[in-house]
């Protein structure tokens, strides 16, 4: 199924949860921010909520530094 995350269009399984997806883009989960379809998800549901066909996701990562 067809997703986008930050613009550009990602293919993912049935079944994927935000968690799921990000561990396959290598992205921490411990420091980002995830919107879906312009609703910010608590870092705690990340596992529990699967993506659907045409979701769109935001996910800004936390840098560090001065």
């Amino acid at each position: 199924m067809l997703i986008t995350v930050n613009d550009e269009q990602k293919e993912c399984s049935p079944g994927t949860s935000i968690a799921d997806l990000l561990e396959n883009l290598g992205i921490d989960k411990r420091y980002v921010a995830v919107e879906r379809n312009h609703k910010i998800i608590p870092r705690t549901q990340f596992s529990e909520i699967q993506l659907l066909e045409s979701d769109n996701l935001e996910i800004v990562t936390f840098v560090g530094g001065g």
